[in-house]
């Protein structure tokens, strides 16, 4: 199976818009805020004891991926002034590596001595995406010199790890590297990267020279504490463990091999069905950025890092390449259009870094005066533009900019329609227009050219309870197969999309006796700036009598529906008694909580 890359697909509507807030907000905020956090001047090797912005050890990688967002960008649009940014960054790193092509801000500026010594620091997880941003820029615009320096660097690495073995550590603390050099194979055609990013897989787990994690005192927290094959369950890290996998599934597809992809099925299920959250969030708590236990999902301490819900779609795209199984593609969906996209703001210039399920601003309060809780220094009702640790920010602007990824994969004789946005992608002679206006709307007209004697198989979503297809088809794991006789073909799919109510496993104490509202992939939350009263006061009737609003700066429908409020009472306990007052409960996007000032939030209510 191969996939359709986001430079072949030309986007409209949601995506599109979405896309120019990147291109023109986000991905210049965030230049503006790595420069003023001095991360690009680190580059230049002149940091001194006693400046400030000392340089930290995952800088490398928060330009990395800022690269990269500017690659798909320009990719598509041409831009020569972010170009010659980035040519600048390159120009620094040629300038700065040493003679074996090692390049590493943090260790060659601050701690030169102990290159390769401690496994938690990262170094592995930077050279991991500075060589994503390299072959991006090279797909871009074909100027092959930083590509170069990251070959250089990943035979270095190849060098000390596997040939001397000379490291102080087998592999490494933070993952990333290894679906980096399965890119690099799939760039270079060079197998060595695909056998190095094998052996730091299958080591994983095995070695005496990896030493355990600082936190939850235990290899799981790396996902260390068994071989890659015999894990059952997603445990530790949500970020390292999402990239563990993906690499995982990137090898399992290339090396055709069944059972590192039944492992990698083990863990995607243990994600989807004990442990994400209805927004496609994962990680419950701030201690470790990590996954608790099954079906521990507290909502107002949910720690649901945007760049873990990114990690969960990369992982659901790459398991789409291996088995059409819409699973897959429904948890991306649900991780994208939610968790996400909830970690920029609508303008593009403010981020999340935590995505809770509930904000109560008095709670909170409470917790800290009098419980002295405090919880994560970056769980705030409010965006932020840059944080200390800012990985969040460029990994939300490179996967807008290459949005299109998640599209289309194909084979010799099928076309999978995974996902459906206004868009036109050509391919191999083939050419597939979507008019749409998802997520808002579930009709969907295809009209799919130089397909003759070919099946197109599009996704039936897992929310769409009804739904029609146009034609003769059949089904498979959530797919609708259409066999296109014509070289010209318009296929109409129709997903009502009806607001509905979800409840959760009975096992999820917090969720117990409330549900979520959603429209189409999208989760609602209630916020107090339009309803006024405090959240937990609202019930939301069984018989939602909804009506949709369209709001043109979220480029989505809000949601009215009937329900109550708690009748005012002055004792402090009474006989119960069914008596709220019956009024109507406003509802946004989740995507679109805290763009109006700081206020309570809301993801499951209570219902009558």
């Amino acid at each position: 199976m191969k996939a359709v890359t986001f430079d072949k697909v030309s986007l409209g509507g949601f995506w599109k818009n979405r896309f120019e807030i990147n291109k023109n907000a986000t991905i210049p905020m965030v230049y503006d805020r790595f420069s003023d956090t001095g991360r690009f001047d680190a580059f230049k090797f002149e940091w001194k004891d006693g400046d400030p912005n000392r340089p930290h050890i995952f800088w490398d990688s928060d330009i990395a991926k800022w690269i990269e967002a500017v690659a798909y960008t320009i990719h598509l649009c041409p831009d020569k002034k972010l170009e010659a940014v980035v040519d600048g960054v390159v120009d620094l790193i040629e300038k700065n590596r040493d003679e074996n092509g090692y390049f590493n801000i943090y260790f060659t500026v601050c701690e030169p001595d102990n290159r390769f010594v401690n496994r938690m620091a990262h170094e592995l997880y930077c050279a991991g995406h500075l060589t994503e941003a390299a072959i991006a820029y090279y797909k871009a615009t074909g100027k092959d010199k930083f590509l170069h320096l990251m070959c250089d660097y990943m035979d270095y690495i190849e060098k000390v790890f596997f040939i001397e073995d000379s490291a102080e550590f087998s592999t490494p603390g933070h993952e990333e590297i290894e679906l980096a050099l399965v890119k690099l194979y799939d760039c270079t055609g060079n197998e060595k990267y695909l056998e190095m990013s094998s052996r730091f897989v299958e080591t994983r787990g095995t070695s005496e020279k990896d030493e355990e994690s600082p936190y939850y005192i235990s290899h799981a927290y790396d996902q260390s504490h068994k071989p890659v094959r015999e894990q059952e369950r997603a445990t530790g890290h949500s970020v390292r463990a999402t990239y563990l996998y993906c690499a995982m599934a990137d090898l399992a597809l290339r090396m055709k091999d069944d059972s590192l992809y039944d492992a990698c099925r083990r863990l995607f299920l243990s994600i989807a069905e004990k442990q994400m959250y209805v927004t496609g969030g994962i990680g419950s708590t701030h201690y470790g950025e990590r996954f608790t236990e099954d079906y521990d999902l507290p909502n107002d301490v949910a720690y649901s890092e945007t760049c873990a819900s990114i990690g969960l779609a990369l992982f659901a795209r790459r398991m789409s390449l291996i088995e059409p199984d819409s699973l897959y593609a429904d948890i991306a969906e649900i991780a994208i259009y939610n968790c996400a996209l909830a970690g920029v703001s609508l303008s593009g210039k403010a981020f999340f870094y935590v995505n809770p399920l509930e904000i109560n601003m008095e709670r909170n309060r409470k917790n800290i005066e009098y419980y002295q809780y405090k919880g994560s220094t970056y769980d705030t009702p409010q965006r932020l533009e840059v944080f200390d640790c800012s990985c969040c920010p460029p990994n939300i602007a490179r996967m807008i900019a290459s949005i299109g990824d998640i599209l289309y994969t194909y084979n010799d004789d099928t076309v999978f329609v995974h996902h459906y946005f206004e868009s036109q992608a050509e391919f191999e002679g083939i050419k597939i227009t979507q008019n749409t206006e998802y997520p808002n709307n579930g009709a969907v007209k295809l009209t799919v050219r130089g397909m003759a004697g070919k099946t197109l198989a599009v996704r039936i979503p897992g929310w769409a309870e009804n739904c029609t297809v146009s034609g003769a088809y059949k089904t498979e794991k959530g797919y609708a197969y259409i066999e296109i006789k014509d070289d010209e073909t318009e296929i109409n799919l129709d997903f009502a999309m009806e607001c509905r109510l979800v409840c959760a496993n009975p096992t999820v104490e917090a969720d117990v006796g409330r549900v979520a509202l959603c429209r189409g992939p999208l989760v609602y939350c209630a916020e107090k700036i339009d309803n006024g009263v405090p959240l937990n006061n609202l019930s939301i009737c069984e018989n939602l009598n909804a009506s949709v609003s369209f709001n043109e700066e979220m480029q989505a429908y809000t949601v009215e529906a009937d329900g109550f409020e708690d009748a005012p009472a002055d004792s402090l306990y009474r006989t119960y008694r069914n008596d709220g007052i019956r009024r109507r409960i406003k509802l946004i996007p989740y995507f679109a909580f805290a763009n109006r000032g700081a206020s309570d939030m809301l993801v499951w209510l209570r219902i009558k």
